[in-house]
Parts: structure tokens; sequence; C-alpha cells
């Protein structure tokens, strides 16, 4: 057939085009429903990645996953012998080029760590892209509604279990100040933290030492919360400036 007859371009608007056509596209209109349902929430907590990232990979994951199903009518069935398309390969690459992404949500500053949480949920709605694409739709809606309950309330649920809660703590000492390590220690298992071994970092620049390391919570009930826990050390001798936060994914 001549690629350029009026044959060939009808043969894309055939009955069978355009049925698959139909199914592809409310297959992409349900992951992206289903996708900004799970980013509902981090939009809700005002994160990076919300409800129009993770509504787009979604309906993308599934749009490649879904395209395979129908590979003898790729090109209007024509241009010779169409090969089948290996769906395996399709989610293997996927879920590699997603992975590129949720890395680039993940920022560190100092012992801090963000991100995690929204990049575990972009590979999520991956999946769900994919089960919608393979036609396991049950189990796709199934993964978007657990996956945005879980992300919207796992953190009630996880503050009620038995932690150790950890702060970041930045100290900033008058100069020419002797700094004991051991009363620092000592100063902190007192307000119900303790000091992790070998996180202690000290820089010392102008005759100023700042020292930075991570405090972690022996007790809930015992630990000082934050603006207690600054009062307490406004008050010790030579330190000149305080900063604590929590440490959180």
């Amino acid at each position: 057939m001549n690629p350029l007859s009026f044959d060939h371009f009808a043969s894309y608007w055939g009955h069978a085009e355009l049925g698959a056509n139909v199914i592809v596209i409310l297959n992409l209109l349900g992951a992206l429903a289903l996708g900004a349902l799970v980013g509902y929430e981090r939009t809700y907590r005002s994160r990076a990645a919300g409800m129009r990232t993770l509504g787009l990979v979604c309906m993308g994951s599934a749009a490649l996953t879904v395209i395979c199903g129908y590979a003898p009518l790729w090109h209007g069935g024509g241009f010779g012998t169409t090969p089948g398309a290996d769906t395996t390969r399709v989610i293997q690459g996927l879920i590699t080029g997603i992975g590129f992404l949720g890395a680039g949500v993940i920022m560190k500053e100092g012992a801090q760590i963000s991100g995690l949480t929204t990049a575990a949920t972009i590979w999520v709605v991956a999946a769900v892209g994919i089960l919608v694409g393979v036609g396991l739709y049950a189990a796709a809606i199934a993964l978007s509604v657990i996956s945005a309950a879980f992300t919207m309330w796992g953190a009630r649920f996880e503050a009620k279990l038995p932690s150790q809660s950890a702060l970041i703590v930045s100290l900033t000492f008058d100069t020419g100040a002797k700094v004991n390590a051991g009363e620092l220690r000592d100063f902190f298992k007192e307000n119900g933290y303790m000091i992790a071994r070998d996180s202690i970092s000290i820089f010392v620049q102008d005759s100023t030492i700042e020292w930075r390391f991570v405090a972690i919570g022996q007790r809930r009930r015992l630990a000082m919360t934050i603006p207690v826990l600054a009062e307490q050390i406004s008050a010790l001798a030579n330190v000149k400036n305080c900063t604590l936060s929590y440490a959180r994914n």
C-alpha cells in the first residue's frame, strides 16, 4: 500500500483502530484520576510533586503500557508485519525512568533528608498506571486508594507508635570558649536526649566554634520539646547561637 494513498490514511480511522483509541483514552483518563487522587495529599502538604505531577506520571505509565496490547494496529496496521511489543521490557524501562524522577525530589541538607515520601509516592503511582495499562483495573483502584489513605493518615498512626524523635542541633560558642563533650552529653541526657554516636561535626572559623550533631530522644514523654530545650540551651554558658530542628524524611 502506498503510504501517501487515501486508503492508507483511512486505515488509521478503521473500526478496529477507533475502538482501540477509545479504550486507550478511557485508560488514560482513569489513570489520570487515580494518580491525582494519590497526589492530592502531596498537594495538600505543599510538596513539590502534587496532583498534576503524579497524575501525569500515572497517565504516562498507563499510556506506554496499554499501547503494547495494540501493537498489530500500530501505523494503521500497515508498514509490513508489525513486531509484537514486549510489555515486560516497557515496564522495566518505566521503573528505571521513574527512579530518576523520584531521585530528583529527594534533597539532603546537612543531616536532614526530605522528599523520600514523595519519591515513594511517584513510584507507586507509576505502578498504578501500569496496572491500568494492563487492564487490572480493580487492583489499580485498590492500590491508589490504599496509597492515598496511607499517605494522609499514616503519619497519625505512626505518631501513636513507640518511637524516638531526632533533633538536628547546631550550637555556636563564644570566641575562646572551651567545650566539654562530656558535659554536653550530660546536659542533653538530663533533657531526655542522647547525642548520636559519630554524628558530631565541629567547625572552627575565625575563632568561632560550631558544633553540629543529632540528638535522639530516649523516651517521648521524657524528651523536651524544641521550645523548652531552646530555653534550657540559652541558659548555658558560652552558647552564642542555637539552631534546633526535627529530623524528618
